[in-house]
């Protein structure tokens, strides 16, 4: 299959570039890969015959973009010549098989990301790291939403939580988090290709991870909060700050109260509790 990169310029490139993907990623792109200018987006070619951006209306910055059809086979070469390793703090650091071992930070995980969403680089997983890394999830039943590359039920794993299930409405991103579970040691982490519907049959979790966006989030809350156990912990985020009040209001209406905040740059994650 060939993939269509949309390079897109992005003046300034941020938070111009953080903003222009909130508007676009529901339009079919399955992963976005900054640049100094802006960013690329990859959309499978014919999955659209055209994508309109006419009703962008922004004030902030100025994009443009063109058009360049790939082919699958040289996208492992793009990632080993633009990925760099992403270190959160003295967290976690997330690097890619050949970069060399890091003996800084207290985790490490090692993925090849592939065509999959969620490599680390972009502020919300480095949000929902450091949140995670402050809760207790020794022994505790975690879902990750929009699983991706698997970075966060590897977490998940690595901080103590005893049965981890990732779900991802890809295919490509299913494939891509089982190898990479695999490949840390987490083989055992349960990984389905699927929607919110999977959830229908499934045992509560004590603990639910989204890093999708506002929209998704919005449509996913009542779900989550009828498979979160009572005093079980939401964390939120794909969204920007200015979405929080709107996601507080609806998370207090089904039993999830806020707990905390956090933002980078214009990013925000949020943690609610199931009373």
């Amino acid at each position: 299959m060939k993939y269509l990169a949309y390079h897109f310029t992005v003046t300034p490139p941020q938070p111009g570039s953080d903003i222009l993907i909130a508007f676009i990623e529901d339009k079919g792109f399955e992963s976005f890969d900054y640049t100094d200018a802006g960013f690329t987006a990859y959309l499978p070619e014919g999955t659209h015959s055209h994508i309109d951006f006419s009703d962008i209306e922004v004030e902030d910055f100025k994009f443009s973009y063109e058009v360049e059809t790939i082919a699958e086979t040289n996208w492992n070469a793009e990632w080993e010549k633009n990925f760099e390793p992403v270190v959160v703090d003295d967290l976690l650091c997330i690097r890619a098989p050949f970069h060399e071992k890091n003996t800084v930070t207290n985790y490490e995980i090692v993925i090849m990301p592939k065509m999959s969403f969620g490599t680390g680089h972009h502020q919300t997983t480095r949000l929902m790291c450091k949140s995670m890394s402050t809760l207790d999830l020794k022994e505790k039943r975690v879902l990750d939403m929009g699983t991706g590359t698997g970075i966060l039920a590897i977490f998940a794993k690595q901080l103590g939580a005893k049965e981890v299930l990732g779900i991802d409405i890809d295919e490509w991103s299913v494939e891509n988090a089982i190898e990479n579970c695999a490949s840390n040691k987490f083989a055992e982490i349960h990984l389905k290709k699927g929607d919110i519907d999977l959830l229908a049959k499934e045992l509560e979790f004590d603990v639910i991870l989204a890093n999708i966006n506002k929209n998704i989030l919005k449509s996913h809350l009542p779900v989550y909060s009828t498979k979160l156990v009572s005093g079980g912990k939401l964390l939120l985020s794909g969204f920007f700050s200015t979405d929080t009040a709107e996601l507080q209001e609806l998370g207090e209406s089904l039993s999830l109260k806020l707990l905390s905040t956090s933002t980078e740059n214009e990013w925000a994650m949020m943690v609610l509790e199931k009373r």
